[in-house]
């Protein structure tokens, strides 16, 4: 294509919103897979066989695979050789209005203190809308539906730069503290460094990574959280987690800030990538 209108983007945005709130990725369908069969519990296994048939009919039947279906969040990559002659902002609040009928999408955003719904998931500061700039002459647009649930059970800590060693038990006191609320089994987002609000910033982008793309600290972190035996919607068992993800940013000499956003099993995310042709 040679020109983007905002026409294109709300309706890219809807799909994709579509594509989020009814399918997972199938790292995450896999992850779920082997979880269930490496648990001994049969509770934890009825409760991962359940979870699977849910992702099943949801997909099969193009509808929301939790009522819950969330707050939109967009991380938003634009390329530095194009020019774009449009309001992107409102092109993308479009897409949530558009999806939030034809999904359709609970309405969940509020004002915060009046707790008034606007009934079309868009108002001050939603969607949240996430700028960076890369390589190239294409835009790429994400979403990741964010539910309550998990999302309450999320922590940040201003640690001490002298506290390094108390990152892990930061982590796995947040794990354990959730317990089932958050409905388990969780990915742990985990941002280490910036500022108060980069770290959480990081926490959530992380959440977009595959699942099995952990190193060994992340790895030990796993460990850690899944020896708690919350299980499986906090009922027990061998699997409180699929993955861990930690993304860190350089902080300032007298601060080592700490956040940790939980996603519930229902990790959605989708993308899109609009090209710009060439003249």
């Amino acid at each position: 294509m040679n020109q983007l209108n905002s026409r294109l983007v709300a309706d890219a945005v809807e799909g994709i919103i579509r594509q989020a709130e009814t399918g997972l990725t199938q790292d995450v369908i896999v992850a779920l897979e082997r979880a269930r069969d490496s648990e001994t519990e049969t509770l934890a296994v009825a409760q991962l066989d359940a979870i699977l048939e849910n992702i099943s009919i949801a997909d099969n039947r193009t509808i929301p695979m939790c009522q819950d279906t969330g707050i939109l969040v967009f991380f938003v990559e634009i390329g530095r050789d194009i020019c774009i002659d449009l309001d992107l902002d409102g092109a993308i609040r479009q897409g949530v209005r558009q999806a939030t009928k034809s999904i359709p999408l609970r309405p969940n955003a509020v004002e915060p203190l009046t707790r008034h719904n606007s009934g079309d998931n868009t108002g001050d500061g939603l969607p949240d809308i996430n700028y960076s700039f890369v390589d190239g002459k294409a835009i790429t647009i994400t979403v990741a539906p964010k539910g309550a649930g998990s999302e309450n059970m999320s922590a940040i800590r201003m640690l001490k730069p002298s506290q390094v060693d108390q990152i892990r038990q930061f982590v796995v006191e947040t794990v354990f503290q959730a317990g089932g609320m958050p409905c388990p089994p969780i990915i742990v987002g985990v941002g280490i460094g910036g500022s108060f609000d980069k770290s959480a910033r990081l926490a959530k982008r992380s959440l977009l990574r595959d699942l099995d793309d952990m190193d060994d600290y992340e790895h030990n972190l796993l460990d850690a959280i899944n020896s708690l035996g919350i299980g499986p919607m906090g009922l027990g068992g061998r699997t409180t987690a699929l993955a861990v993800h930690v993304e860190k940013a350089h902080c300032h000499t007298a601060s080592l800030p700490v956040a940790v956003n939980i996603q519930c099993w229902a990790n959605r995310h989708a993308s899109v990538t609009l090209e710009m042709g060439h003249d």
